[in-house]
């Protein structure tokens, strides 16, 4: 009777096996061979302003194993370790895992490494389809473009702020493995595509970027600078169509790259303009009436402003100018009595229009929008300082701004990088058109530009800058480096436009630092000479056809001058 009790017991739990219970096991059995794996997908390149690429993504392999598949620990660390150039006994480490079904051997081998891999047919090994970022101008336009982590995920510059457009949506596939963690081609099998990222087409132009790049980074070493930028603009529509800095780095090779040189000074490195900052004094007295080009004003040897003494940058006796020749021999004290009769708080507020202390709106990782003193909180020699170009910090695309917006008739365009995006279908999405701001009249923008026709010009401070064919207009500066909260060193730098009459492109140099010689009219202006040159020829805007006016500079007397 026992016997048949437990007899009926084995065969009804026989039968629970065989029938009841065997879809449930027949699951579990299935989940063990299921393998997951992510598709990438595949990240938008990133071109210049003509297709050409500065970022794109080739295939490449992730070499991957699941221990518990691995019948030969050694053997397999032996036969991969050449292939990988990998440390047999670190390999080896990474495969003798109990109980872990997932490590990575090597990260981004190429297909024809993976080729050999795979001829192998180590049991347990695998390879993940992954994408590589490679750069094929390595060090061209590389603060613009940035860099992407380890992960492949933007780690700085235009891949960091723009990697949701770029990055595209990774796919899944699942599927079954049998013996030896090969793949059951008829077996349970899912799959969700990837969706390819946008390609990014910039308004940067390879060719003007490449020069740019070259000139600045020569003029950095010869003048044993600490850092150097060139921005090229097109100021009707506020494009840029080179960000160049110096010292620079290879996004490829950006873990030896020193952080410094990783970023884009452009737009994050501030600093006091000096006298390319007497721009906005001289259009702010424009533009309310207090001045004309040819208001006298006499330049004392020194001025006494609220217990402080002024002076211009050599010494001098008295100047008789006009206000022409004060902005083209960069008197400071000259500029002072300008901003005297625009009065202080109305040239603040001139400073705030043409973007001082304000965002760009390039919308660049790391920019700063340097410091404007809020008037509530001046000194009593703030104002006559702010005149100048001292006592408030810019970066160089704020500068250039300005600049571009006297080029531009008096409206100031939203400086960009971004030309377009394009899908996956072809299809091409302009970037939104730039915001658009009147800062001042066209009239007042046209005799401004006429003004610093004369910085280039006989008698101004930086002839060097002077172009065969094209007029030219811009203004030097040499202004003192605040460093640890106290002056340091300078910072040179010259900013123009071509042709003066109908300006189309506007180039700015900046030097931080340099220790064989300092004056803007002297360093930079002949590295402007050199960018605009070639922008102007590449750009095939044909030579001036008129002659600049001859503005007077002087009402009589001492006519010496320096470089502001």
């Amino acid at each position: 009777m026992l016997l048949a009790f437990v007899l009926s017991l084995f065969v009804g739990r026989l039968l629970q096996l065989q029938g009841l219970d065997a879809a449930t096991y027949a699951e579990v059995a299935t989940k063990e061979r299921l393998r997951s794996k992510v598709l990438p997908a595949t990240r938008g390149q990133i071109t210049d302003r003509h297709g050409i690429a500065l970022a794109t993504t080739v295939d490449a392999r992730n070499v991957t194993a699941d221990p518990e598949l691995v019948t030969d620990v050694d053997g397999t660390a032996a036969a991969l370790a050449p292939i990988l150039h990998a440390d047999r006994r670190v390999l080896a480490a990474r495969l003798a895992r109990p109980g872990t079904r997932f490590v990575y051997l090597a990260k981004s081998v190429t297909p024809r490494t993976w080729g050999r891999i795979e001829a192998l047919r180590l049991p347990g090994v695998f390879g993940e389809p992954v994408a590589k970022r490679v750069y094929p101008g390595a060090d061209l336009a590389a603060n613009i473009v940035g860099f992407v982590d380890a992960e492949g995920r933007g780690g700085g510059g235009l891949e960091l702020a723009l990697d949701q457009q770029l990055a595209g949506r990774d796919g899944r596939a699942t599927y079954e493995i049998g013996s030896g963690g090969k793949h059951i081609p008829t077996a349970t099998n899912s799959e969700t595509q990837p969706v390819p990222g946008a390609d990014v087409q910039l308004t940067i132009d390879r060719d003007i970027q490449w020069l740019a790049q070259q000139a600045i980074a020569e003029k950095v070493m010869a003048a044993d600078a600490e850092s150097g930028t060139v921005v090229v603009t097109d100021p009707r529509t506020g494009e840029i169509l080179a960000m160049a800095t110096a010292p620079t780095f290879n996004p490829a090779a950006v873990g030896r790259a020193e952080a410094a040189n990783r970023g884009n000074r452009a737009v994050s490195e501030i600093y006091e303009p000096g006298s390319t900052g007497k721009l906005l004094t001289a259009a702010a007295a424009i533009e309310t009436g207090a001045m004309t080009p040819g208001t006298p004003v006499t330049v004392p040897t020194v001025l006494h402003r609220a217990g402080t003494t002024f002076h211009d940058h050599s010494p001098h006796g008295v100047l008789n100018l006009t206000f022409a020749g004060v902005v083209a021999k960069s008197s400071n004290m000259g500029t002072i009595m300008a901003g005297e009769q625009v009065g202080f708080p109305r040239l603040y507020d001139y400073m705030r229009k043409f973007g001082i202390a304000q965002s760009t709106g390039l919308g660049f990782p790391g920019e700063s929008r340097g410091l404007l003193p809020d008037p509530k909180d001046w000194w009593v020699s703030t104002p006559y300082t702010l005149a100048f170009g001292q006592g408030y910090s810019i970066n160089a695309l704020q500068g250039h701004a300005v600049y571009a917006t006297i080029a531009n008739d008096g409206v100031r365009v939203t400086p960009s990088l971004v030309k377009g995006y394009i899908g996956d279908d072809g299809r091409v999405t302009p970037a939104p058109p730039p915001a658009k701001a009147r800062v001042v009249s066209a009239k007042t923008a046209r005799t401004v530009r006429t003004m610093l026709e004369a910085v280039t010009g006989e008698g101004g401070t930086a002839p060097q800058a002077k172009i065969p064919g094209y007029r030219v207009a811009g203004k030097t500066g040499t202004a003192n480096r605040v460093v640890d909260g106290a002056y340091q060193g300078f910072t040179a730098s010259f900013i123009g436009f071509a042709p003066a009459d109908r300006p189309q492109l506007v180039v700015s140099v900046v030097l931080q630092d340099p220790k064989r010689g300092h004056y803007g009219g002297v360093l930079c202006a002949p590295v402007f000479k050199e960018v605009m040159s070639f922008a102007l020829q590449s750009r095939k805007v044909p030579p001036t056809g008129s002659k600049a006016p001859k503005l007077p500079l002087e009402t009589g007397g001492d006519t010496s001058d320096g470089d502001g």
